[in-house]
Parts: structure tokens; sequence; C-alpha cells
């Protein structure tokens, strides 16, 4: 057995012990905060983690192999039948490195969905959500086009984000490549990925363009510079910390960027009015939870349909966790049917 594998198959068999199990392997109480009970296999991820190099004492470079490890123990196996193939988008005189998953049973009038992984704009790559990206094609019956932004610190603020605009673009003016009905998309991402999201949907309405079916963001980044409740109460989070999110920020802005640009930090926007239905997902074990929140209020005080849905024991990040974390799995195929609901809601009204 290769030696990855090896360290996969021993994780996998801590992870699967009893929880009381892993509750005494990680301190012997259940980890509570804010009035949350954190999941036991996050706990004892969390536990084991503490005893490793922090990220923030990382290189980027460093970051991402670390976060490759992680992501090839943790991550959940390829979704059957789904098929996903490497492509490009043109940008200019670039190319885009994007993946494409096509489920065998897709609707042909479901609108493909543009995503972007997390990775605080640093770190991440096309397996970063890879199980996830599946996942959501073969339950919401649509094409989605998983994104591999440019990354800072090489590529600051806003080259990662105008990468998705650009992607979202040429999707949505080229869906019938994709099998999608023309001239529809869907925009989605989770936490960084999340940002871009949000953004794309600000920056089209600046532009006077359609707005995407629906906006997907999970746990996302919306205020770069946010001082909420939760960024205290989860300050030592795992896998994202305060510090983490710090160390994020610091690469991925510039010292001239102004974090209250609401290309930065979406819900500094003072009018939300106009944009996409939105389904906006958080995690309980998160200094960003309460930002997600935030915005979900925000969106529906302007006007915006908002589904809004709260993980509570689960930790950031979890949709790289569905191969250790069987809550993680579950909350990922709720929100891909979340998705294809809204979905449905919209291919009724276009045919009615």
């Amino acid at each position: 057995m290769a030696e990855g594998s090896l360290v996969r198959a021993i994780a996998r068999t801590l992870l699967s012990l009893p929880p009381p199990i892993l509750r005494l392997l990680s301190g012997g109480e259940a980890l509570q905060l804010g009035g949350r009970t954190l999941d036991p296999r996050f706990q004892f991820l969390a536990a084991q983690a503490a005893r490793g190099p922090s990220l923030t004492a990382m290189t980027p470079a460093d970051a991402r192999r670390a976060a490759s490890q992680g992501q090839k123990i943790y991550g959940g196996r390829p979704e059957p039948g789904v098929a996903a193939t490497p492509a490009s988008i043109p940008a200019g005189d670039r190319e885009i490195p994007v993946r494409v998953y096509r489920p065998q049973d897709q609707d042909p009038q479901a609108p493909a969905i543009v995503f972007a992984h997390f990775g605080g704009g640093v770190i991440g790559d096309l397996e970063t959500c890879h199980a996830f990206c599946g996942v959501l094609a073969r339950i919401a019956r649509a094409p989605v086009i998983s994104v591999d932004y440019r990354l800072a610190p090489e590529h600051r603020f806003p080259a990662g984000l105008e990468d998705v605009l650009a992607a979202y673009r040429h999707v949505r003016d080229h869906a019938g490549d994709y099998g999608a009905p023309a001239g529809r998309a869907v925009i989605g991402g989770d936490s960084m990925g999340g940002n871009f999201a949000a953004v794309v949907c600000q920056e089209l309405r600046r532009a006077g363009e359609p707005q995407p079916d629906l906006q997907l963001l999970i746990y996302p980044c919306v205020d770069v510079a946010s001082e909420t409740a939760s960024m205290t109460t989860y300050a030592e989070a795992f896998p994202l910390s305060r510090a983490t999110m710090e160390w994020f920020i610091g690469h991925y802005m510039s010292p001239q960027d102004d974090p209250a640009d609401p290309r930065l930090s979406p819900l500094r926007e003072p009018d939300l009015s106009g944009l996409a239905p939105a389904a906006i997902v958080t995690a309980g074990f998160d200094p960003l939870v309460d930002q997600g929140e935030a915005y979900g209020r925000a969106l529906q005080a302007a006007g915006v349909p908002v589904i809004y849905r709260c993980y509570d024991g689960l930790a950031h990040g979890f949709t790289a966790f569905t191969g250790a974390v069987p809550c993680a799995d579950v909350a990922c195929r709720e929100i891909a049917g979340l998705v294809r609901e809204g979905l449905e809601g919209r291919i009724a009204r276009a045919a009615g």
C-alpha cells in the first residue's frame, strides 16, 4: 500500500471510532462554544492539528502542499455517474483552467453552475472541492464548472475575482457547450469562493448585465475586516482560526487596498437590491458564521429571496471533509438538494 493510501486508511479508521472514544482522545469533553457543540470527528481533527505546525507559520507554497495532502486524506471519493473532464476558458491572452462535471442524467433545462473553491485566495486548486462539485452536479442535475483561478500573493486582489467573473461570463454566453440553456448560469463558491460569487453578482449589476439564476454562498467571507462576535468566539477554531484568516487576507490584499471596497467586502455594498436569489450556508464553528448570516439578512432586507441554513456542529471548510466526516457529506448533499430545488422553481417559471 502506498504511503498516502496508508495514511488515509489509518485516518479513516480512527475517525470511524465511536464518538465517546473520539471525545476521549480529544481531551475528554465535548467542545461547546457559543451554544454549539462541535461534531466529534471535527473535534478529533482539531486536536490532532493543534499538535502540528500552524498554517500561519508556513509559506504560501508550503501551505498549498499541506492543504493538498489533507484533501487526499479527508476528501470524498468521486461521485458515481458524473464525468469530470479538464478544460479551459479564454481570458484575453491566456487560458483559465477549469474542470467540467457532467451528470449522466443532466437536465437540459438546468443552467450551468460556475463554482469557485475555498482557500482564502491563497491556497486550493481543482482538487479542493472535487468531491463536492461531483455531488452538486449529480444532485442538481446540472453541469458544474470548477474554476482554477489565480492565487495570491503571486496574483493579489482582484486577479482571482477577475478570473471567476470571466469564467462566469464565458459559461453564461457559451452555455450550449455544456448542454445548458443559453444565456443563463448559476454562480457559487465556498469561503473566499463565496466572496467571489457574491461580488460577481454585484459586478454584473454594476455592468447592467442579467443576474445569475442563483448565487450559492457556502460559509462565505463577505467582510475582510469583520469584527463580529464569531470572530472572537471561534477565534481558535479548526481549520479556520482568526489568525489564519488574517494570514490569508495579508497575502490576498495589497497594502493600498481598502477593506471596505465592496469587491473585497460585499457585505459593505450599501445597495443590495436586484441581486440574484441566494442560498447561503454557514458552519457553526467558524469565525465567519456571523458574516454569512448578516449577508443573508441584508439581502432579505433589500428584497432578495434568501434561503439560509447553518450547520451548527460543523466547521469551516466542511466541503473538503466529506470522506472523513459523515455529517459533512450529508450537509453537502443537502446543499446540492437546495440548489436543485431552487433551479426547479426557476425552470418551472421559465417554462410557464
